[in-house]
């Protein structure tokens, strides 16, 4: 055994999995921009494993070994966005299937959800993640396929027990793929919990710099029918993301433990300085003693409780955009998982159909420095308060 295969994969991820280019002895992989692949004499592939980069690009690779050991799978594949990878679960699936999400999930997906179940005539039923035994409750015998989750849900950021999810999803003969973008590897692995499949938007703390578009996909059996059907649907659709994203993405993930602790740290701080603020309604963190969510979360999660909160603001709508309007540190953008700190007013974001509060802000905290944070968000809702 090498000591490498001995190291903590915390270690191998920031080491790029201790695996330096065998050509020139890079400690940084290289970037394959080739879209076809050569032949020898016999018109036999001179690497076996490399046709063409629709679905074959060697570039992806590292990132994809990388994603598999964070999230001890069987299987990881890169997609061009989180989007993709989401879908991509679903596509597969055969009218008539039923299919089981929470009400509350990222507002892009569960769109897209709802429209593709009636357009491709899966059933489809939306639980309420805060209400105990909810999910039990919306599974069919023998005709739930698939049950997807998140957890944390975003922007309530409820717990959902994923290991438990898994045991009724597994007794009615359906999956369990889990949403984990928010939670990260570093927090929660949702395959060692009993889950199926695992996705990521890539776009988001995995890369961590704004700068990349992709998704990912693990799955704890590479050899299930399922799984083969997402790759077939993978390739042949072409959803992969190019080679230069998948390089940026890969370096992105080195950093991956020490970007994601720093920001968990500030919002756990963030969230018990601000909990008690007189222009606070109250603040959704499942960090916090009084979430109702906590007890699942410190079971299921480590090393923090993720970098992603809510405040909902006294006054509604017009009180919140004004604390938005004062904010000069957070920055006045969607998305999260940057080491930049982001605040968004996600009503406005989803549209009339939101099932979101109109009072509230999501936050995804950063990894600057926490003074800085706490001093701009208390100076905004101080503001509030002093115009009331």
């Amino acid at each position: 055994m090498s000591e490498s295969d001995t190291m903590h994969v915390e270690s191998r991820v920031v080491q790029g999995m201790h695996a330096p280019d065998e050509r020139t002895g890079g400690v940084m992989p290289p970037i394959q921009a080739s879209t076809t692949y050569a032949r020898d004499e016999h018109y036999a592939l001179i690497n076996s494993a490399h046709s063409y980069t629709r679905d074959q690009n060697p570039t992806y690779e590292t990132a994809e070994s990388m994603l598999a050991a964070l999230e001890a799978a069987a299987d990881a594949r890169l997609f061009a966005s989180g989007m993709a990878a989401a879908t991509a679960v679903f596509r597969v699936l055969n009218p008539g299937d039923h299919v089981v999400a929470p009400a509350v999930m990222y507002w892009g997906l569960r769109e897209w959800l709802v429209e593709f179940c009636e357009r491709w005539g899966l059933a489809l039923t939306l639980f309420d993640a805060s209400v105990p035994n909810a999910l039990r409750d919306a599974l069919r015998e023998d005709q739930t396929r698939l049950v997807w989750i998140e957890s944390p849900t975003n922007p309530t950021w409820d717990v959902i027990d994923i290991a438990a999810a898994a045991d009724v999803a597994h007794q009615v003969g359906a999956l369990l793929a889990v949403d984990s973008t928010v939670a990260t590897p570093v927090h929660t692995q949702p395959l060692t919990l009993g889950a199926d499949i695992v996705m990521h938007s890539a776009t988001k703390a995995l890369n961590g710099h704004s700068d990349v578009l992709a998704g990912a996909l693990a799955c704890r059996d590479a050899e299930s029918q399922y799984w083969q059907h997402i790759l077939r649907e993978r390739g042949e659709g072409g959803a992969v993301p190019g080679p230069f994203e998948a390089w940026l993405l890969q370096r992105g993930m080195r950093t991956l433990f020490v970007r994601v602790q720093r920001a968990s740290d500030n919002a756990m701080r963030l969230a018990t300085a601000l909990n008690h603020h007189p222009a606070i309604e109250g603040v959704d963190y499942p960090g916090l003693p009084d979430h109702p969510g906590h007890a699942i979360a410190s079971r299921q999660m480590q090393n923090g409780f993720g970098n992603m909160l809510s405040l909902r603001v006294h006054g509604g709508a017009e009180a919140a955009l004004r604390v938005v309007g004062e904010l000069q540190v957070f920055i006045r953008a969607t998305s999260l998982g940057g080491v930049e700190s982001l605040v968004e007013h996600r009503a406005s974001i989803e549209g009339p159909s939101s099932p979101i509060p109109d009072n509230l802000l999501r936050l995804s905290v950063g990894i600057e420095r926490f003074e800085d944070l706490l001093q701009d968000l208390v100076q905004a809702l101080d503001a509030l308060e002093g115009q009331r």
